[in-house]
């Protein structure tokens, strides 16, 4: 495979640094495409927080095509290294904040801030999709009122959960990957 790329907005074209070894699944250009575009122009003046960073791909599309801030997180050194320096790559540095850290720890803590986007696109099979939900459930102060929570998985891995506030709105399968859409449920 090759290196992922921005395909939109002000960084369209570039292409990022991979991950040295094989800890991250890249996002594939065509489902990046479609959930960009399920996501519209709402990304503009939008806070997306991301995770399980990875390459920092999906962040850093949110953040060409007009995001006002990604943070994104990966608890791996490589990872984390191989996103500041994509940030950098794509002169978009100054919007973003990277931190080495683990999701499931971060969303334990107090918000700073509220999200409007918060995509997790954890290790495939290890159920961490799952987990990631139900800390959010017990924090949902991460995510604005108004926001998703868009899940990326292989769709062997979905399950279809009753959660306390989030309710999935939509799904979209692209070959082996699903990505799920949740809500907060309203009081």
């Amino acid at each position: 495979m090759s290196n992922p790329r921005i395909i939109a907005g002000k960084a369209r074209g570039i292409r990022l640094h991979p991950v040295p070894g094989n800890v991250t699944r890249p996002i594939t250009d065509r489902v990046k495409e479609a959930l960009f575009n399920i996501i519209g122009a709402d990304i503009i003046g939008a806070s997306f927080l991301d995770l399980f960073g990875g390459t920092g791909s999906v962040g850093i599309e949110a953040l060409s095509r007009g995001a006002s801030f990604a943070r994104l997180l990966d608890n791996n050194q490589g990872a984390f290294k191989t996103i500041k320096a994509n940030l950098i790559q794509t002169h978009l540095n100054d919007m973003a904040e990277v931190l080495l850290a683990d999701a499931f720890s971060y969303l334990r803590k107090p918000a700073d801030k509220t999200f409007d986007y918060i995509y997790v696109a954890p290790p495939q099979y290890k159920n961490l999709w799952k987990q990631t939900l139900a800390e959010l459930e017990s924090n949902p102060t991460w995510l604005a009122r108004d926001g998703w929570v868009i899940v990326q998985i292989d769709p062997k891995e979905y399950e279809k959960i009753p959660w306390k506030t989030l309710s999935e709105f939509d799904q979209r399968r692209y070959g082996s990957t699903l990505l799920l859409f949740f809500e907060q449920t309203s009081p």
